[in-house]
C-alpha cells in the first residue's frame, strides 16, 4: 500500500488577500495580497506612506482591516488572538519602552507575557547586550535600544518574527550589528516579515520582496528576479555642468534603455556597461559637452523603483 501523502516543504506562515484599509485622508492598503513562507525572511519594500506599517500592524493583530482576509500561522485574529499571541514575535517600528528600567528588568518583564522562550539572560547574549545587562533603557544608544527592542520580540521564541523599519534612523555600524544578528535568525530557520525603504537591506536580508506603492503590491519577486525583470544590467550618472545637453541623441545610444535628467545629473539605464561608457564619451564629444562627472553601479532594487515609479525612494 502506497504511504501516506507527504506534506510540502514549506507552508505558508502569512495569508493575505484583498487586504483594504482607509482613513479619513488616505487609503492606506488598497487591495494587497501576500503570501510569506515558513522559514523565508520576506521584505516589504516601499516609500514612507506606502502603507507597509499598515499592511504589517494588521496581521500583527494592532490595527483592523477595512476588509480582506488575514491568515498568521494557520490562525485568525477573530478567533485566535491568545495563541496569536503566544506565537509571534514583534518589533515595532518605534518601541517606546520604559527609560527608568534596566536592560535585565526589561526583558524579564517581556518574558513573563509567554508561556515558554529564552530567559532575559540569553536574550541579552543574543543580541549581544551583555555589556549593558544593568544599564538603564534611557541611556542606551539608538542602536542598543533597537537591539533590546529585538531582543523583546524573541523572548517569546516566535514562529513568526514581525520587523518593522528594524534599522530607520541608526548608523551605518548599528545597521550592519542589527543585520548580522537578523540573518543568525534566518540562518536558524525563523520566519521573518520585514518592512523597510532601504533597499540595499532587503536585497542582503530577503529571499522574497514585494515593493509597495500607494497602498498596492506593484511587483513582487526574489530580488534577482525584480532587478531582471527591468532589463538593465547597470545604471550611469553624469553630470556636464551648466552645458547644455541633448537627451534624444543620449537616448539613441545602442543598449541605453532610459534617460532622464534628475537634480543637474542625467542617469542612463544599460544593458552593457562596457559598450554604454565608450559610447556616451563620444556622444559628448560630439556634442562638444564637457563631462564633470561620472558613476555607474550595477542595477539594484532602487533601481527597480525607479523603473516602476518614476522616483527614487529617498526622494519621498
Amino acid at each position: 500500500m502506497p504511504g501516506p501523502m507527504q506534506e510540502p516543504q514549506s507552508k505558508a506562515a502569512l495569508c493575505v488577500r484583498n487586504l483594504r484599509k482607509a482613513y479619513k485622508d488616505v487609503v492606506a492598503v488598497n487591495g494587497v495580497d501576500l503570501e510569506v513562507l515558513s522559514g523565508e525572511c520576506f521584505g516589504l519594500l516601499g516609500p514612507n506612506g506606502a502603507g507597509k506599517t499598515t499592511t504589517i500592524e494588521i496581521c500583527e493583530g494592532l490595527t483592523e482591516a477595512d476588509s480582506g482576509e488575514v491568515e498568521v500561522l494557520g490562525l485568525r485574529w477573530s478567533s485566535d488572538a491568545p495563541a496569536l499571541r503566544q506565537k509571534l514575535g514583534i518589533q515595532l517600528q518605534d518601541t517606546q519602552l520604559a527609560e527608568k528600567l534596566t536592560v535585565l528588568e526589561t526583558l524579564r518583564l517581556f518574558r513573563s507575557f509567554f508561556h515558554q522562550g529564552p530567559g532575559a539572560e540569553e536574550a541579552i547574549r543574543m543580541v549581544q547586550l551583555d555589556e549593558k545587562r544593568d544599564a538603564r533603557v534611557g541611556a542606551l544608544s539608538g542602536g542598543q535600544k533597537q537591539r533590546l527592542a529585538l531582543a523583546c520580540a524573541l523572548v517569546g521564541d516566535p514562529d513568526l518574527l514581525f520587523l518593522d523599519e528594524p534599522t530607520t534612523g541608526l548608523d551605518p555600524q548599528a545597521r550592519r550589528q542589527l543585520w548580522y544578528l537578523i540573518e543568525e535568525f534566518k540562518a536558524a530557520g525563523r520566519t521573518i516579515l520585514l518592512t523597510t525603504h532601504y533597499m540595499d537591506e532587503a536585497e542582503r536580508l530577503c529571499g522574497r520582496v514585494a515593493i509597495m506603492d500607494h497602498g498596492k503590491i506593484i511587483a513582487q519577486g526574489t530580488p534577482r528576479e525584480l532587478i531582471a525583470s527591468i532589463g538593465v544590467e547597470h545604471v550611469v550618472e553624469f553630470s556636464a555642468g551648466s552645458s547644455s545637453l541633448d537627451l534624444a541623441g543620449i537616448g539613441g545610444m545602442a543598449g541605453v534603455r532610459d534617460v532622464r535628467g534628475e537634480n543637474g545629473n542625467v542617469l542612463l539605464q544599460v544593458t552593457e556597461l562596457h559598450r554604454a561608457v565608450p559610447a556616451l564619451l563620444n556622444e559628448l564629444g560630439r556634442q562638444g559637452v564637457p563631462l564633470t562627472e561620472l558613476r555607474t553601479h550595477s542595477a539594484t532594487l532602487e533601481d527597480v523603483f525607479v523603473h516602476l515609479t518614476g522616483r527614487h525612494l529617498r526622494d519621498e
